[in-house]
């Protein structure tokens, strides 16, 4: 068993899809990029602060002792982060930025157990050029909303995938090969 220091319901799909038992902690920490802050340290730093917080929660609510996993997932694009849109308008910038070319997913892993082990998955995905009226009504859809930038590739985005090299789970937000290697670092599979 472990705890899961996300509020991310695809990340809890995904360690259900392995058959990893997991009580979820959600972590609340400030998550505002550093000045001059590369993305690659950024998503690194988000998966151990919100590991740090989610063991600090557990410890307070006096819970078994297990390891916890804290995962975060950034899109890129030209070196800067294209963050969660929070409403339409910022998801069509988004999703017009991504259109017809390739970027980068960052899905950073911190395990907090016996050890310290942390991962990063890279993943390269290439959007077909997108019209305005798709842009629209995925927009309509709600479905950018809060994603990783503004898309869900496990939703109706995929039909706007038109390459994927790396880990699609790791572009969901949980890349599934290296957390069971977190796992089994820790004898939990």
């Amino acid at each position: 068993m472990i705890y899961l220091a996300s509020a991310s319901e695809r990340r809890q799909e995904l360690l259900k899809q392995i058959a990893v038992a997991f009580v979820t902690l959600v972590p609340d920490i400030d998550e505002t990029p550093h000045a001059s802050e590369a993305p690659l340290a950024y998503v690194q730093r988000m998966a151990h602060e919100k590991a740090v917080a989610g063991t600090r929660e557990r410890d307070r609510r006096g819970l078994a002792s297990a390891p916890v996993l804290g995962a975060d997932t950034i899109v890129v694009h030209d070196g800067a982060i294209l963050h969660k849109p929070d409403d339409a308008p910022a998801a069509r910038a988004a999703l017009r930025r991504l259109s017809g070319v390739e970027h980068t997913v960052y899905t950073a892993l911190c395990l907090l157990g016996q050890g310290h082990n942390e991962v990063v998955a890279r993943s390269d995905v290439t959007f077909k050029r997108l019209c305005e009226s798709e842009i629209d009504a995925y927009c309509a859809t709600g479905e950018p909303i809060g994603k990783a930038g503004g898309y869900a590739i496990q939703g109706r985005a995929a039909l706007f995938i038109a390459r994927l090299v790396g880990s699609y789970s790791g572009v969901v937000g949980l890349p599934l090969y290296e957390c069971g290697q977190l796992l089994a670092a820790e004898g939990l599979l």
